[in-house]
């Protein structure tokens, strides 16, 4: 994985084999409303994204992670699977579409990771498939289409 201006992505001392994900700008969506995300490739064409602290902060008032958590994450989990399997500017890259469905409540106080596969990989696009977990349980499934950025 190469390194980017955009973002930190360095081995993470404390948690062997992963890779922090995150924005050089606390002030940012990602980092302020998500928080410490850890990042790993999973063969050939898949990469895990791991939102690390649930707390509070992502709770809906059910006291489960909020939909909306799970939707963000699914997105920013797009840009790190084309950043570590493909290599590709995940800061340029645009989503076209995210289908969603949940399957089931994500709880606060267990790590929610986030598996993405690249289907197929185009010119201009990138399509993705995958599911969000928490260790046994299944959250919710997804495909989603990324553009890749324009040539500067």
């Amino acid at each position: 994985m190469k390194p980017t201006g955009e973002f930190i992505h360095v081995p993470d001392p404390e948690h062997p084999g992963w890779h922090t994900w995150q924005i050089n700008d606390d002030a940012r969506f990602n980092a302020h409303a998500l928080g410490k995300m850890l990042l790993r490739q999973e063969g050939e064409r898949s990469a895990r994204l791991r939102l690390l602290d649930v707390t509070a902060h992502h709770s809906n008032l059910m006291g489960s992670v909020h939909g909306g958590v799970t939707l963000a994450l699914i997105d920013v989990a797009l840009f790190a699977t084309i950043f570590a399997i493909l290599g590709a500017d995940a800061a340029g890259a645009v989503t076209l579409d995210l289908h969603n469905q949940f399957l089931g409540t994500g709880q606060i106080g267990r790590p929610l990771d986030v598996i993405s596969e690249v289907m197929k990989e185009t010119r201009r696009f990138v399509f993705l498939r995958g599911t969000v977990e928490q260790g046994d349980h299944l959250v919710a499934n997804f495909n989603g289409t990324l553009r890749k950025p324009s040539v500067r």
